[in-house]
C-alpha cells in the first residue's frame, strides 16, 4: 500500500531544544506491499498554530480524556520519567468518552510539562498527523489546553515488541511472527524515507514497535523524528539524541544524521529479534553486555552463526533462511553508512524471506545434518 498523505503535507518540526546526550535507559537526557509513494512536501511550518492547522486532527478537551480514561485510572499502560500512557474508550465518530468496552479503545499519552516535552508532542502531531500507513501508529487526536499536552492513539492490544522478546512470562514469538514483525517495521521506515523530504525516525527501537492483535507492527514515538537531507546533501547535522545501543556510531561520534542511521537502528532491532536478547544488558558476562559487539563476528561465520540465535526458535527455520537473515543484520550494522542497504532493499530481502517461509518446510532439527538441515551448536 502506498503512502497516504493529506494535501500539502508538511513533514518537519521546529528545530529547537535538542539535547546533546544519548540515553542509556531508554529515555533522552538533558501494508501489504513494500512500494511506497513519494510525497511533495512544501516549506516547513514553524509556528504551533501552523502545524496544528496543517493536520486533520481534533483537539480533544482534557475533561473528555479524563472521562475516557476514568480519571486517568492508575495502572498506566506505560510509564517513564517523561510520560504516562493510559487506556481509554471513546465513540468512534464523535470522539467523546464512552463506557469501558463500548466504542473504540484508545491509548492516551500524557507528557510532562516543559519545553522538551512540548517539542516532542508537537513533532508527533506534525508527522503522525499527516502520514498515514498501515505500519505507522494512527494518531486520532490531541489535547492542547493550558499546560496539558496529550496525544490520543489507536490502541495496540499486544503492546510493544520488547515486552514479547524480553519478558519471559510472555509466550515466545515464533520465527514466522518475528519475520512478519520485522517486515512490518521495515515497511514503516521505508515509508518515512520515501518522501521528497525524507523523515528520519531517530529513535527506532523495539519498545517503539507496537503490535496489534494479529502481530502487525506499527512504528510509534515520533517525538525525536526530524527531516532528513535534501538535494545533494548526504546528512543533516544535529545534536545527538536517541537511545544508547540503537544509535548509529557515526551519529554518536559526529552528529551527522541520515536515513542510514535508521537502517543501523533497524539492524539492532533485527538482531534482538534473531537473538531474543536486549542490545544492552549489564547482567550478561563482560564480553557480551553489548549485543552488537558480541554478535557481529558470528553473523558471517557459517558454522558459528547459530550461537547468536534464540534457542527458543530451534526447529523453526532452515539453514538457508537463518544465514540470509544473519547476513541482512550484518549489512544493516555495517560501520560505514554507505555500505548499509536502504530500507526499500531491506523490505525486499525480508519479503523474500517471508515467501521462503511458506515455500520451505525443512526446519533445522537437533541431531545433525539431514537434507540441508543443521543442528544448532
Amino acid at each position: 500500500m502506498g503512502l497516504c498523505c493529506s494535501n500539502g503535507i508538511q513533514a518537519s518540526t521546529p528545530n529547537i531544544g535538542d539535547s546533546n546526550n544519548i540515553s542509556r535507559d531508554g529515555k533522552n537526557l538533558s501494508c501489504s506491499s513494500s512500494k511506497v509513494s513519494s510525497a511533495s512536501i512544501p516549506k516547513t511550518p514553524r509556528s504551533v498554530s501552523e502545524i496544528l492547522q496543517a493536520v486533520n486532527l481534533k483537539n480533544i478537551s482534557f475533561s473528555e480524556l479524563k472521562a475516557a480514561t476514568r480519571n486517568f485510572r492508575p495502572g498506566a499502560l506505560q510509564e517513564s520519567s517523561s510520560e504516562l500512557v493510559f487506556k481509554g474508550w471513546i465513540d468512534e465518530h464523535s470522539l467523546t468518552a464512552t463506557k469501558p468496552g463500548s466504542g473504540i479503545p484508545i491509548a492516551v499519552k500524557s507528557l510532562n510539562q516543559g519545553l522538551e516535552s512540548h517539542i516532542e508532542w508537537l513533532a508527533e502531531i506534525n508527522y503522525l498527523g499527516q502520514l498515514q500507513h498501515p505500519n505507522l501508529i494512527k494518531l486520532i487526536g490531541y489535547c492542547f489546553e493550558g499546560d496539558h499536552r496529550l496525544l490520543v492513539y489507536e490502541f495496540m492490544p499486544r503492546g510493544s515488541l520488547d515486552n514479547h522478546l524480553f519478558r519471559r512470562v510472555s509466550e515466545p514469538l515464533s520465527w514466522n511472527i518475528r519475520i512478519k514483525v520485522a517486515l512490518g517495521a521495515a515497511r514503516g521506515l521505508a515509508v518515512l524515507h520515501s518522501a521528497e523530504i525524507k523523515v528520519i525516525h531517530r529513535n527506532f527501537k523495539s519498545s517503539n514497535i507496537l503490535l496489534d492483535s494479529n502481530h502487525n507492527a506499527k512504528l510509534s514515538d515520533f517525538g525525536l523524528a526530524r527531516d532528513g537531507p535534501t538535494g545533494d546533501e548526504s546528512h543533516v547535522s544535529t545534536r545527538v539524541m536517541g537511545t544508547y545501543g540503537y544509535a548509529a556510531p557515526e551519529y554518536v561520534a559526529t552528529g551527522h544524521l541520515s536515513t542510514k542511521c535508521d537502517v543501523y537502528s533497524f539492524g539492532v532491532v533485527l538482531l534482538e529479534l534473531l537473538s531474543g536478547q536486549r542490545v544492552m544488558d549489564r547482567n550478561r558476562p563482560s564480553g557480551q553486555q553489548n549485543l552488537v559487539d558480541w554478535a557481529k563476528p558470528y553473523l558471517t561465520n557459517k558454522r558459528k552463526v547459530f550461537r547468536v540465535f534464540d534457542v527458543r526458535l530451534e526447529g523453526q527455520y532452515s539453514l538457508s533462511r537463518a544465514r540470509k537473515l544473519a547476513n541482512l543484520v550484518h549489512q544493516c550494522l555495517d560501520a560505514q553508512p554507505k555500505f548499509r542497504p536502504n530500507m526499500d532493499e531491506v523490505v525486499k530481502a525480508l519479503e523474500q524471506l517471508q515467501e521462503s517461509n511458506i515455500e520451505e518446510n525443512n526446519p533445522i532439527t537437533q541431531g545433525g545434518n539431514n537434507g540441508g538441515q543443521l543442528a544448532c551448536p
